[in-house]
């Protein structure tokens, strides 16, 4: 299958989702998953200098919002990370390969409708997915505590090259020895980057509110309870949904339908350019790509003969 053109217009601000394999509960929350899964976030926003503004990890999928500087700075961001989160999780479930498929994205528009829509999106998932009755209660790697109330985030990375490096020379490794704090500065939504922290802060609250009276309204017109967080912690990880049906995920998010029809005209004239230029570049022309892509690699070029 072909994959799919990447854009990430400079600034924009972008919603991240991956899954698990099959679905399964490999991101457990726990305090080992919790640690490492903030230490390796914390570490690819410092290291590739991406803003997070939003994040939650539930047992089987996460979902970002980021503000990347450019493609090339989402990309490495997510290698970082997704790499990362397979090795250390694999490492403490037993087990190997940890994502379904590449991480997805989706372009946020300017609208501040749509921002605090897919804000307000991120912090239901476990609500929505029938685990806890408030965003709070959810007892994994979540951002509600820092955008409600300015709470620190921090996790830890562990440097599995002196460790190894240690082994080898025979000395004892304790489980923190080379471990590190990574701390989480969460930089706010553009459309909220002009109030001030507390009224910041109080916006997200209210959204959390809302969550709340809404899944309550849920949970008393279906009369099913929420999993709940014992029974959450409970979970095999290596278990698998009843019913697992990834729905098919969008490419862009707007509140208007006019906004949208331009994000999509926009990227079908980049998809447009980009294979336009491919096809100069197999045909041995010159090859002019549109700017934030990444050009396919050039073709082999045999030895001249004797």
């Amino acid at each position: 299958m072909a994959r799919t053109l990447r854009q990430v217009p400079p600034g924009s601000l972008v919603e991240v989702t991956n899954r698990t394999v099959d679905g399964r509960f490999l991101l457990r929350p726990s305090r080992d998953v919790n640690d490492i899964v903030l230490g390796i976030l914390a570490r690819a926003g410092r290291l590739y200098r991406v803003g997070v503004c939003a994040f939650n990890f539930l047992s089987n999928h996460y979902h970002l919002l980021l503000r990347p500087a450019d493609a090339q700075a989402l990309r490495g961001f997510m290698t970082h990370l997704d790499t990362n989160l397979s090795k250390e999780i694999g490492r403490l479930r037993g087990w190997r390969g940890l994502w379904q498929r590449r991480y997805h994205h989706a372009v946020v528009s300017d609208e501040p409708e749509a921002q605090l829509e897919r804000l307000r999106y991120v912090l239901s998932q476990g609500c929505k997915e029938g685990l806890v009755r408030s965003p709070k209660d959810w007892p994994g790697a979540s951002c509600v505590e820092a955008i409600t109330s300015g709470r620190t985030v921090r996790g830890l990375w562990f440097n599995r090259t002196a460790e190894h490096k240690a082994r080898k020379c025979r000395k004892p490794v304790g489980k923190y020895e080379h471990s590190k704090v990574e701390t989480l500065e969460l930089v706010p939504l553009p459309c909220l980057a002009a109030l001030t922290p507390q009224e910041r802060y109080d916006r997200c609250a209210e959204l959390v509110r809302e969550i709340e009276a809404e899944t309550r309204a849920r949970i008393a017109d279906t009369g099913k309870a929420p999993l709940g967080r014992r029974r959450i912690l409970r979970q095999d990880p290596l278990a698998r949904p009843a019913h697992f049906e990834p729905s098919p995920a969008p490419r862009f998010h707007a509140a208007t339908w006019e906004v949208r029809k331009g994000l999509e005209l926009a990227y079908h004239e980049f998809r447009t350019a980009y294979r336009q230029a491919a096809d100069d570049l197999r045909a041995g022309r010159r090859a002019l790509f549109p700017p934030d892509c990444f050009p396919p690699p050039l073709p082999f070029t045999a030895r001249a003969g004797p």
